[in-house]
């Protein structure tokens, strides 16, 4: 007897918790890369997202390596995300086959940089989450031990290699140096040359080239191969093993927590065109594959907000793309470095990375080409 009034009770509960119901959300796909501390910004974000929109789940693809090639691959198969984090680099390849949907954003909002490094024949497909450029990170507590002057902003190429010959010795080099052209450029760029194939012979792409390798093999202000060993430049960095460190934004976070000693940062010195790097960007582009557009351009705009752009801010992670926020405490009074506003400052002279392409394939084929000049 008692069974028979527990069984319809158990049945009638089930029904009423509704665990036979279907999840009627729309699913869109979102595909990024990021580190953990990046990732841990990035969830709670999306969980937000979904309780503001409780018909919109967001089914997160997290691919910390080999995005590209992944994405490259997922697009091959007709199974591409909605929504795909994506850099100015790699925007060209899926722009020119008409991969992806064209954007519209408030113009007076972003940099105008961001906008053109994310735009390909005049229209948008991303929109910015922040840029990227180089600064020269300098070992504040090895300046002060060796009496050398911080670098300031009308440093020229002959200023800079003084000052890293004075910081080279007992165990420490001056520079940094790194073969990918990400971090050579802008020595060829103040020179008003470039890496491009009609560019790479000019008279100030050899001149920036000659100097950099002369950094290493000519005054060993930086170091060797074999004096670097296994050791990233970074880790050289945070050992205090070189005084100065070209490096972009996405470098704070780990000097805030692990550096040992005082740092700053300064503008790369001025070449005879004066003192220009690249600038890249990375934002949100949505799939023209998508059959959920309108629910993909919600997450977009809610992941570019000004509050939710704070957040990304705050970690110090980037250089955000919206005035609003590179303006405010969030960018400019978050602790070190102290003189942040560097790289507000050089977005005024920064030019967006010359992007083709068959970018990968120029950059890959200098890097061959330039292995026996730099070794």
């Amino acid at each position: 007897m008692f069974i028979k009034k527990v069984i319809p009770i158990l049945l009638l509960s089930t029904l009423l918790c509704g665990c036979s119901q279907k999840d009627n959300r729309t699913t869109i796909e979102f595909a990024s890369w990021g580190s953990k501390s990046e990732i841990d910004i990035l969830k709670p974000i999306l969980n937000d997202f979904e309780k503001e929109n409780p018909n919109i789940k967001v089914d997160f693809m997290h691919i910390p390596q080999n995005y590209f090639q992944k994405i490259h691959l997922l697009f091959a198969s007709n199974t591409a995300p909605d929504v795909i984090f994506i850099n100015n680099l790699y925007l060209p390849i899926y722009a020119n086959a008409n991969l992806l949907e064209e954007l519209q954003v408030p113009q007076n909002e972003y940099y105008p940089q961001s906008l053109q490094a994310l735009s390909w024949n005049g229209k948008l497909y991303a929109i910015p989450r922040d840029v990227s450029n180089l600064v020269v990170y300098y070992n504040k507590d090895l300046f002060d031990q060796k009496h050398i002057q911080y670098p300031n902003p009308n440093w020229t190429y002959s200023d800079f290699l003084k000052t890293a010959q004075n910081l080279t010795g007992d165990g420490v080099f001056g520079i940094s140096f790194e073969e990918d052209p990400l971090f050579y450029l802008p020595y060829l760029m103040s020179n008003g040359g470039g890496i491009l194939p009609y560019e790479i012979n000019q008279k100030g792409s050899q001149d920036g080239l000659n100097f950099y390798a002369d950094l290493r093999k000519k005054y060993h202000v930086a170091p060797l191969k074999s004096e670097s060993a296994s050791a990233t430049m970074a880790q050289m960095f945070l050992q205090q093993k070189i005084g100065m460190y070209i490096s972009g934004r996405w470098m704070v976070p780990k000097l805030r927590e692990e550096a040992q000693f005082d740092w700053d940062i300064a503008q790369f010195p001025n070449g005879s065109k004066g003192s220009i790097v690249q600038l890249d960007a990375s934002g949100w582009a949505i799939a023209k594959s998508s059959q959920h557009k309108q629910e993909a351009k919600k997450l977009i705009e809610y992941l570019s907000s000004k509050e939710n752009s704070e957040k990304f801010t705050t970690s110090g992670l980037i250089v955000p793309a919206r005035y609003d926020v590179t303006n405010s405490k969030y960018f400019l009074d978050g602790g070190k470095p102290k003189n942040s506003k560097i790289f507000l400052e050089i977005i005024k002279t920064s030019k967006p990375t010359p992007v083709t392409i068959d970018y990968r394939e120029i950059t890959d084929k200098l890097k061959k080409s330039m292995e026996t000049k730099f070794n």
